[in-house]
């Protein structure tokens, strides 16, 4: 990467943020070296620092990210654990993608911590995703495990590279999947970051899975 690159990268980070109507850029500084973007300053909510780090992501060129951003609840929007300890419980259960009864939550000074045990990786992500936006909460511990079914290597590893065949937006030719015991790698590169979470996302997709491990590279 050149030096050029970066301040061209760093460009349109600051951009990017400012057009994006649900973050606050004036409170969050940008650094860029070697295409690596870290982010340092403070926001409002929990929410508003997960937000701006998938605002980064998806912009073309970044290939690593650093989120320094420190959480600042504004003055009067504070709030005692246990009342966001009940706040997490009721979002938990009236979120339909999340099992009832199987995730515990816990809370100390705002940080709130999920454990306990799901069938699939996108109910891990929606308890997670429940939480996060909840008034109060200054970050999330996602300590949720996912049940292991029993499904062969083969199948296995030809549901992932069908489902990255299935996506538009990715070159299944420069990614390959290797499955074994629930543990898939994948390697290769794609063009963005973005790419690479949708690859990472297909292989949870498949049954069997319980860790996936992710070699790929991004190539901008």
């Amino acid at each position: 990467m050149t030096k050029n690159h970066d301040i061209e990268l760093r460009k349109d980070v600051l951009e990017e943020l400012e057009w994006d109507p649900s973050i606050d850029a004036r409170t969050i500084g940008v650094a860029v070296e070697d295409g690596i973007v870290a982010l340092t300053g403070h926001v409002g909510t929990y929410a508003d620092k997960t937000n701006t780090e998938k605002v980064v992501k998806r912009i073309h060129g970044v290939l690593g990210l650093a989120n320094e951003l420190e959480v600042k609840l504004p003055i009067g929007s504070a709030r005692d654990d246990v009342d966001i300890a009940r706040s997490a419980l009721s979002a938990l259960e009236w979120n339909v993608s999340v099992p009832k009864n199987r995730i515990k939550v816990s809370v100390t000074k705002g940080w709130v911590t999920l454990d306990g045990e799901v069938d699939w990786h996108f109910q891990k992500r929606a308890a997670e995703d429940a939480v996060r936006v909840l008034a109060g909460v200054r970050g999330v511990t996602d300590k949720v495990g996912v049940t292991v079914k029993k499904a062969s290597e083969a199948d296995v590893k030809g549901k992932i590279e069908a489902a990255l065949k299935r996506n538009a937006e990715l070159d299944a030719k420069k990614i390959a999947v290797q499955a074994s015991d629930g543990r898939v790698v994948l390697t290769g590169s794609v063009r963005s970051w973005i790419e690479r979470e949708d690859a990472v996302n297909a292989a949870w997709s498949a049954p069997g899975v319980m860790n996936v491990v992710d070699h790929i590279s991004i190539h901008a």
